[in-house]
């Protein structure tokens, strides 16, 4: 209830007082600020604060304003935004709530290209798949706490990511900023960047909710899907990322889901993510997300943002007259400002006011974001032990990729600006969602560091016939191919600008030819049986060229493992053409998930498909064993336990994979054969052996009962698979699982 119903105007007088910060930089509480105490609950001094607050102080917070100038709308920002930046929420000044400086993320702190203002240079992550190809938990949370040091020493405390939607449609525009096909993958990687990017005190911002799996027609598709299928894909990667980290706030996304846009679908919102999963943070809607007043608000908005994409501010003045009117109860726009101001006292905003002073060791980030994708590499073929290449190589030739100059990075609000500028200017569109920025660490460049007695050259690739003529030349060729995707567009398979060609050229003059690929996901691979080498790369941040040239000449031994699976062909997909191409720009569809849960590799199993590289796939320089395979029932739980072993001659890093299923997996419910059951990254000495113990989450080995509301595990005999990818799989052991159930709200 706002104090202009309840507090005696002399109090809000002696409260008007400027905010005093005590010497640690925490505001002092004071008899009349209490929720400026931080021995108090978060939950107790938001519900102090918003006590306080006057009906217009609270609806101030429940809108956003857009951060940066739009000289086509003639719109220019208030005076308190970041220029450059995503949002900007006015604060209270009086009872001590600091402003939501809000910046684009996901892999680094982004600048908005509506700025007219020189572009903000910060350290670049690889991409969100290239994090999730790492399965190092540590190092996802480590590379987020970068990223979020980096946006309070910019003057944000708002991050907008990390996401956890699922790549259901591997053409996706934005899947590069996710964490793969699998829930528990996704769920855990997106978990550890939120603590991460929160462990400084940031809001982190998960997005997208939900089912924001594809560019095309994303603000006027409807993602239709039966709601227990949801609750075992889509859905379980946020629930398990929202447990695992408890990010201040979750986004919703611009499409539909079953005929009802994201940020009005009380179902998302009120009662699964309010409800079943007893979130406590705020949710935000993206930008240009928000159709209403009234249904949004009653559903489980909490904050339109940047209303400025929106047809008009419908938090703004409609709430106003939607409260008055009693459309909108009083009560809800209390909960509302309560939910956010929470997050302001959780993540600790309130008591750690940012310092404009801070200085930012990009030197140090960049080895952060350098060793991320150093791990994250996929070794996907590596014929005749080509890889790594000696250190003995007399003459090699680079081709492509501007490798000379620099790296890839994707498109979009997530763009990061790196030290040093561009390093490849005037590619692809000078608008949004432009321009191709290639971060500025050339691979070239690092493999010549690597190699200095090698003589080594480079052409463009441009020219089929110079390419083949060097490559003829050398003793080894490595070919750069790169495909741009971008926020806004959805991508095809194939490499783009004859680079297909080019390689199977290559390969025809010179059979020792390894291919680099810088992606945004899978791609076709026409030509793969003609070279002798591939890596998956994908777009790999601040320092990818010293990574990537690091595992070429193994610096460091290849350690990825893909988190999404290569189809060999577009037939084997679940939808072969992509859901509304041809189709007018804002013509509404409808995207039938009939797959359900059978996500990515669950698809190919089902279907009894063999895609051109499975989930979960990654070779080394070394060979691991794998054995010992026990499984048994504790306390109601699988417990899995295993021996690692690296048979090999030098160090490395196996991804050991549980996968569990039940015998009668069709008759049960299941939509594949198998799940991702749990792993662990183990590093190794040569000839070490570890064991390793896994308890498999029950809600892996269940069904949804959407009707009965609860997860369901029938009794019976399960099969335990390990290995190194989710195809092809040792031999699996039988445990016998009893009966089990459990209500959808899972914390109670």
């Amino acid at each position: 209830m706002s104090v202009s119903r309840l507090v005696p105007c002399i109090l809000l007088l002696c409260a008007i007082a400027p905010v005093r910060v005590i010497a640690s930089g925490v505001p002092a509480a004071d008899a009349v600020r209490p929720w400026l105490d931080p021995g108090l609950s978060p939950g107790e001094r938001a519900r102090l604060a918003v006590r306080a607050m006057s009906e217009g102080e609270e609806l101030s917070l429940v809108l956003g304003d857009f951060g940066s100038v739009m000289a086509q709308k003639g719109y220019r920002p208030p005076a308190g935004a970041r220029m450059g930046s995503a949002g900007y929420v006015p604060g209270i000044a009086r009872l001590g709530i600091p402003p939501q400086w809000i910046s684009d993320a996901g892999l680094g702190v982004a600048t908005q290209r509506a700025s007219r203002d020189a572009y903000r240079e910060r350290t670049a992550l690889p991409s969100g798949l290239a994090t999730a190809a790492t399965w190092n938990v540590g190092l996802a949370q480590r590379g987020a706490a970068m990223i979020g040091a980096e946006a309070r020493a910019s003057g944000f405390d708002v991050l907008l990511g990390p996401g956890a939607d699922l790549v259901r449609e591997p053409r996706g525009g934005r899947d590069f900023e996710y964490a793969g096909e699998d829930p528990l993958l996704a769920g855990m990687m997106a978990g550890a960047q939120i603590r991460g990017i929160q462990s400084q005190h940031v809001i982190a911002v998960l997005k997208h909710f939900a089912l924001n799996d594809q560019e095309t027609g994303r603000t006027v598709l409807s993602a239709d899907i039966a709601r227990g299928q949801a609750r075992m894909s889509d859905l379980l990667a946020f629930e398990l990322a929202i447990e695992q980290g408890h990010p201040g706030a979750v986004m919703c996304g611009y499409n539909r889901v079953n005929g009802q846009y994201d940020c009005e679908n009380r179902w998302l919102l009120d009662e699964v993510l309010k409800g079943d999963w007893g979130y406590r943070g705020y949710v935000m809607s993206d930008w240009g997300a928000v159709h209403s007043t009234v249904r949004s608000a009653l559903a489980g908005l909490d904050q339109e943002s940047a209303y400025t994409f929106d047809e008009k501010p419908y938090f703004g003045a409609p709430l106003a007259e939607a409260v008055r009117t009693g459309r909108v109860p009083r009560e809800r726009v209390d909960e509302m400002a309560e939910r956010i101001v929470r997050t302001l006292f959780a993540v600790g905003v309130v008591d750690h006011p940012i310092d404009p002073e801070a200085r930012i060791e990009f030197g140090a980030d960049r080895r952060v974001a350098e060793a991320d994708e150093a791990q994250g590499i996929v070794l996907l073929k590596n014929a005749g032990g080509i890889l790594p290449l000696a250190r003995t190589v007399k003459r090699l030739v680079v081709i492509g990729g501007h490798a000379d100059r620099g790296v890839m990075s994707g498109g979009g609000s997530s763009t990061v600006f790196p030290v040093g500028g561009d390093a490849v200017a005037g590619v692809g569109p000078a608008g949004w969602p432009g321009p191709v920025v290639y971060l500025p660490s050339s691979p070239l460049g690092a493999m010549m560091g690597e190699a200095p007695q090698a003589r080594i050259r480079y052409v463009s690739g441009r020219d089929v016939a110079q390419a083949v003529r060097a490559a003829k030349w050398a003793d080894r060729v490595v070919v750069f191919a790169t495909q741009w995707a971008a926020e806004s567009e959805d991508v095809s398979l194939t490499l783009p600008g004859g680079q297909d060609a080019l390689i199977e050229a290559v390969a025809r003059a010179n059979p020792h030819t390894v291919v680099v690929v810088e992606s945004g996901g899978p791609v076709l691979m026409p030509w793969v049986s003609q070279v002798a080498g591939l890596l998956e790369a994908w777009y790999p941040g601040s320092g990818g060229g010293e990574a990537i040239a690091r595992v070429l000449f193994g610096t460091v031994d290849p350690s990825g493992h893909l988190p999404v699976s290569f189809p060999r062909r577009l037939a084997q997909l679940p939808h072969p053409r992509l859901a509304g191409a041809g189709l007018a720009a804002n013509r509404p569809f409808e995207v039938r998930y009939s797959e359900g849960a059978a996500v990515g590799y669950k698809w190919y199993q089902r279907e009894r498909l063999t895609p051109l590289f499975a989930f979960g796939y990654g070779l080394s320089y070394t060979r691991f064993g794998y054995g010992d395979l026990r499984a048994r029932v504790r306390n109601g739980q699988l417990v899995v336990t295993f021996t690692v072993s690296n048979l090999g001659q030098r160090s490395g890093r196996a991804v050991a994979q549980v996968y569990v299923g039940p015998k009668s997996w069709r008759a049960l419910g299941w939509e594949a054969p198998r799940r991702l059951g749990g792993w662990s990254k183990v590093s190794l000495a040569p000839g070490a052996s570890r064991t390793v113990r896994l308890t498999v989450d029950p809600r892996l080995l269940a069904v949804f009962d959407s009707r009965a509301q609860r997860w369901e595990r029938s009794p019976g005999p399960y099969e335990v698979w390990l290995g190194d990818s989710s195809d092809p799989l040792g031999p699996p052991t039988v445990v016998s699982l009893p009966a089990w159930q459990h209500s959808a709200r899972w914390n109670e």
